[in-house]
C-alpha cells in the first residue's frame, strides 16, 4: 500500500512546486484532493494515502463537491455525507451540536465540548461556534467517522472534522473570483489571489468573502405583526498565508484570518400550545391579547401530537418576540506549520496555533411577543492555544510507517450573561396558576416588582490538555498491514460560576413569605410560586435558604483526569482493487465543569464524568468494473459509558451523564463513472443509535432512567443519498453540467427526553420503574422522515476558466426543525408549551465564476 501511494505522489510531483513525500501529513500542498482517474488522497491518518487504502471510515469532500451543493459551511456538509449532522439554537458560541453516526455533545453551555473535533489546517477548534466562518478557498473536507482520539487532539469520542485550505503555490499566478444573488436578497462574493514572491521559495494567497442575506424567519409581535426578521446573514472573512520552501527541504505556512459576523440568530417557532392558552388562564390576567394566547403566530397546533399542526405552524415560517435577536461575532487567530527533513525518509513537524473568539449576543429568550424573560447582553470571550510536535516517516524500505509526537492545548473562557425579568413576567407566573394566584401574584404577596429586574451571571473556565501518542503501520507481508496506535491524555480544569450584579428585590422577599408563613393562602403553590419568582437565571446568587432551597449558589470547582486511549487495526489487500479491515478504538471525551447557574444548588457538584467509548468496526473498501465502481462498507459497534447530556427543562438546563449509550449500523458509499461524462454516487447510513433498556445502570436520577429505551437525539435510523453528474462537452472549450441529488432521512427524535422524568413525588407514591412507565411521551418530540433535493446546472466556458450556473437548494421546501424544546414559562410537564428551532427552506440562485 505504502509504494502504491508514493508511486503516486511521485507522479503528481510535477504538478505542484512543493514536493510530497510518501509520509507528507495534513499539510501535505497536493494540487488536487482527486486525480483524473478518481484517486483521493487524504490525511485522516496525519500522512498522504489514497482513501480506498486506509483502514478508517472517512468521507472526503471536494471542492467541485462543496460547489454543487452549495456548501459554505461546517453546517451544511449534512448535506454530502450521511453519517454526518449539525444544528443549532440560539447562540452562535454554544449551541451548535455536530453529530456522526447520531452521536453528539447536545449543548448550550459553553463548559461543555463538542463529541465531534474540529481540525482546521490541522489546528484544533475547541468549539463548533469557533469555525462556523464561510468555506472558502477550501482543498477538501473530511468526515473522520468513529472515535478517532488516537491521532486527532482531543474530544473526538464520536468523529472528527478535518478541513484543509488550498496552500500557496510558489511556483504560478493564479486566483478565482465568485459571485452570487439569490433568494432572501442573498448576495455572496468569494475570491483568492496567489501571488509567488520569491520564485519556487516562497508565496503569498490571499483569501476573502463576503456574505449577506435577509433573514428567513419573519418576528411579530402578539398580535401578527411584523418587527423584523431572523435567521440573517451578515458575514464577511479574509485570510492570509505565507508558504514556503527552502532548498534543505525545509517547508511550511503561516497563516492569518479574522471575521466578522452580525447575523440575526435564534428565533423559535412553537409548534405546541400550552392547554393553559386554550384553558383560557393567560386570557385571565391580560396575556391573551392577539394571536394565539399571544404569541402572535398565524398557526400554532393545539392538540398533542398533532404532526400535520406541528408542519402547519413551521410553514408559517413565523416566529414571535419582543424584538429580533442580534448579534456581533469576531473570530481570528494564526496558525503556523512548519516541516524539518532529518532524513531522508522522516519529518520533523511543528504545528502551532492562537484563536481568539469574542460575540456579543442578544434575544428573547421566552420565544413569545409577551415580555416575559430577555438575555442580553450575553458576552462570550475564548481563547486558545494550541502545540503539537511529531516526528513520522517510513522504516524497512517503506514497510513501516511510523509517527510520536506530544500535543498541548490552552484554553480560557470569559463569558458574562445578563438575565432580564420583561414587564409580563409576573403576569406570566399568574397564568402558569391558571389565573388562581390572579395577574401579578409576586407584587401581591411581596410587595415588589420583579419588571426590570434581573442580574448578571459570570462563568470562568480555565483549562489545559497534555497527551503524547503514537502511530504505527507495519505491511508484515504482501498486502497485509497491522497498525496500532496510542494516546495518554491529561486534562485539567478550573472554573466556576460568580455573580457581578443582582437587582431582584422580588427573590428574598417571596422566599421571606414562603418561610414565614405568608404564602400560606397558595398552600402546596407556595413553593411553586417561590421557585418562578426565584427562577435560576434571574436570582441573587448565596442567599440564606440556599441551603434548604434550589436557589444559585456560586462556586470554583477544579475538574482533572487522564486516560489512555488507543487503537488496533488489521487490514488486508486481496487484490489492487479490494481491501478489508478490522479495528477497535478505546476513545475518549473529556468531562469538566458544568458553567451554569444551577449547577451547585442544593450541594450538588457542578462536575461531570468523562464520557468514554469502546468502539469495533470491519470495514469493506474496492474498486471494481476497471475502477469504473468505487464501493466502500463499514459496519461498525460502538459502546459509550458516562455519556454526556444536558437538557433545557423549561426553567433550567440540567447537565448529568447517562451510564450507557449505544451507537450501531452500516455505513455505504459508492461511486459510479459508466463514461467520462457521467457519475453517480449514491451513500446510506442505517443507524441504532439510542439508550439501551438498562442505560441506567445503577442511577436512580429520573432524567437518566427516563431516557433508557429512546434513540439518541437527530439520529434518525435511515439516511440516504443519492446524486448525480453529467458534463456534456459543447464544443473544445464549453461545456454543460447538470448535477442533482437527493437526500432522505428517516423519522427522528428532536428533543432530548422522550418522556416527562416523573416528579419526586410521583417516585415516591409508586418507585421509579412504575413512575417512568407511567409517564406520557413528549409531546411534538418526533420529526416525520423527509427528503430533500439539490439541482444545479450550468455551463463552462474556456477550458473551465469561467462557468455561469443556476442552483436550486430543498427544491420540494421541505420544512425541517434541527431543536425541539419546552417552551421556556410556558406550562409545565405535559401541558408545557413546545417550540423548535427551524432550519433553511428553499433557495435558489445564480452564481459566476472565474478563475484566472
Amino acid at each position: 500500500m505504502t509504494r502504491k501511494l508514493a508511486a503516486y505522489a511521485a507522479g503528481l510531483m510535477a504538478c505542484s512546486s512543493f514536493t510530497v513525500p510518501a509520509f507528507a501529513q495534513d499539510s501535505e500542498p497536493l494540487a488536487a484532493p482527486e486525480a483524473d482517474d478518481g484517486v483521493i488522497i487524504v490525511t485522516a491518518t496525519r500522512r498522504a494515502q489514497d482513501i480506498q487504502d486506509i483502514p478508517l471510515a472517512v468521507t472526503a469532500i471536494t471542492p467541485q463537491a462543496l460547489e454543487n451543493q452549495n456548501v459554505v459551511g461546517i453546517q451544511e456538509v449534512t448535506s454530502l455525507a450521511p453519517s454526518f449532522s449539525s444544528s443549532q439554537a440560539q447562540t452562535s458560541s454554544g449551541s451548535v451540536v455536530l453529530r456522526v453516526r447520531g452521536v453528539g455533545t447536545t449543548s448550550n453551555n459553553i463548559g461543555f465540548e463538542s463529541a465531534v473535533g474540529i481540525f482546521i489546517d490541522g489546528a484544533y477548534q475547541s468549539r463548533p461556534g469557533v469555525a462556523l466562518s464561510e468555506f472558502v478557498d477550501i482543498e477538501r473536507v473530511e468526515v473522520l467517522r468513529g472515535p478517532q482520539g488516537t491521532l486527532f487532539g482531543r474530544n473526538t469520542s464520536a468523529g472528527a472534522l478535518n478541513i484543509v485550505t488550498k496552500r500557496p503555490e510558489l511556483d504560478s499566478f493564479g486566483g478565482f473570483v465568485n459571485a452570487q444573488y439569490g433568494s432572501f436578497n442573498e448576495i455572496s462574493l468569494q475570491g483568492a489571489v496567489n501571488v509567488p514572491l520569491v520564485e519556487d521559495t516562497l508565496a503569498l494567497r490571499l483569501t476573502g468573502a463576503f456574505r449577506e442575506r435577509d433573514g428567513f424567519l419573519d418576528v411579530v409581535d402578539a398580535s401578527g405583526n411584523q418587527i423584523g426578521e431572523t435567521n440573517t446573514a451578515d458575514q464577511w472573512l479574509v485570510r492570509g498565508q505565507l508558504g514556503f520552501e527552502s532548498e534543505s527541504g525545509v517547508r511550511g505556512r503561516l497563516l492569518a484570518d479574522y471575521s466578522r459576523s452580525t447575523p440575526s440568530i435564534g428565533g423559535a417557532i412553537e409548534l405546541y400550545q400550552s392547554p393553559l392558552v386554550t384553558a383560557g388562564a393567560y386570557a385571565g390576567v391580560g396575556l391573551g391579547v392577539g394571536l394565539n394566547g399571544g404569541n402572535g403566530q398565524p398557526s400554532v397546533a393545539t392538540t398533542p401530537f398533532d404532526q400535520a399542526g406541528f408542519e402547519e405552524a413551521l410553514d408559517n415560517r413565523t416566529v414571535s418576540a419582543n424584538f429580533a435577536p442580534f448579534s456581533k461575532i469576531e473570530n481570528y487567530g494564526t496558525t503556523g506549520e512548519i516541516e524539518f527533513p532529518i532524513s531522508d525518509s522522516a519529518d520533523l513537524i511543528f504545528i502551532g496555533s492562537y484563536r481568539k473568539f469574542e460575540s456579543n449576543e442578544n434575544y428573547d429568550s421566552d420565544f413569545t411577543a409577551n415580555d416575559i424573560f430577555n438575555v442580553g447582553p450575553a458576552i462570550t470571550d475564548i481563547e486558545t492555544y494550541t502545540a503539537e510536535l511529531r516526528v513520522q516517516g517510513e522504516a524497512f524500505d517503506g514497510r513501516l510507517n511510523y509517527l510520536i509526537g506530544g500535543f498541548y492545548s490552552n484554553e480560557t473562557i470569559d463569558q458574562s450573561v445578563t438575565f432580564v425579568a420583561g414587564s409580563e413576567y409576573d403576569a406570566n407566573i399568574g397564568a402558569l396558576f391558571g389565573g388562581a394566584a390572579g395577574p401579578s401574584p409576586l407584587l401581591t404577596f411581596t410587595g415588589s416588582d420583579i419588571s426590570g429586574n434581573g442580574v448578571t451571571n459570570r462563568f470562568q473556565q480555565d483549562a489545559e490538555s497534555y497527551s503524547i501518542f503514537t502511530n504505527n503501520s507495519l505491511e508484515v507481508a504482501d498486502g497485509l498491514e497491522f497498525t496500532v496506535g496510542a494516546r495518554y491524555s491529561w486534562e485539567d480544569k478550573s472554573g466556576g460560576f460568580t455573580q457581578t450584579s443582582a437587582n431582584n428585590p422580588t427573590c428574598p422577599a417571596v422566599l421571606d413569605a414562603l418561610f414565614t408563613g405568608g404564602l400560606a393562602p397558595l398552600g402546596g403553590a407556595g413553593s411553586t410560586l417561590a421557585a418562578l419568582g426565584c427562577l435560576g437565571f434571574l436570582s441573587p446568587a448565596d442567599l440564606p435558604q440556599a441551603s434548604v432551597f434550589p436557589l444559585p449558589v456560586t462556586f470554583q470547582d477544579t475538574f482533572d483526569d487522564e486516560e489512555l486511549i488507543w487503537t488496533a487495526k488489521v487490514a488486508y489487500e486481496f487484490a489492487a482493487p479490494v481491501n478489508v479491515y478490522a479495528s477497535f478504538t478505546h476513545g475518549y471525551k473529556s468531562g469538566g465543569i458544568n458553567l451554569d447557574t444551577t449547577a451547585a444548588v442544593l450541594g450538588a457538584s457542578p462536575v461531570f464524568n468523562s464520557e468514554e467509548v469502546d468502539a469495533y468496526e470491519i470495514g469493506l473498501k474496492s474498486r471494481l468494473l476497471d475502477d469504473a465502481v468505487t464501493l466502500n462498507i463499514a459496519a461498525f459497534h460502538q459502546e459509550f459509558t458516562d455519556f454526556q447530556v444536558l437538557e433545557f427543562t423549561g426553567t433550567a438546563f440540567a447537565t448529568f451523564n447517562v451510564p450507557r449509550a449505544l451507537s450501531k449500523g452500516v455505513e455505504i458509499e459508492s461511486v459510479i463513472r459508466p463514461n467520462s461524462e457521467l457519475t453517480f454516487r449514491a451513500s446510506a447510513t442505517i443507524l441504532d443509535a439510542g439508550y439501551p433498556d438498562d442505560c441506567a445502570g445503577d442511577s436512580t436520577a429520573p432524567q437518566v432512567v427516563s431516557l433508557c429505551g429512546f434513540s439518541l437525539t437527530n439520529a434518525p435510523d435511515f439516511v440516504g443519498i443519492i446524486g448525480g453528474l453529467w458534463e456534456k462537452p459543447i464544443n473544445d472549450t464549453t461545456e454543460f453540467f447538470l448535477s442533482g441529488q437527493l437526500r432522505m432521512e428517516g423519522d427522528q427524535r428532536t428533543s432530548t427526553q422522550g418522556i416527562v422524568p416523573p416528579s419526586a413525588a410521583q417516585i415516591a407514591a409508586v418507585g421509579i420503574d412504575a413512575a417512568v412507565a407511567a409517564q406520557p411521551l413528549i409531546v411534538a418530540d418526533v420529526q416525520d422522515g423527509k427528503a430533500f433535493v439539490n439541482l444545479r446546472a450550468g455551463l463552462r466556458f474556456g477550458d473551465g476558466a469561467y462557468s455561469i450556473e443556476g442552483f436550486v437548494n430543498n427544491l420540494t421546501d421541505q420544512v425541517v426543525r434541527g431543536v425541539t424544546f419546552n417552551t421556556t414559562l410556558r406550562g409545565s410537564g405535559a401541558a408545557n408549551s413546545r417550540s423548535a428551532f427551524s432550519l433553511q427552506p428553499r433557495t435558489y440562485g445564480v452564481v459566476v465564476r472565474a478563475k484566472f
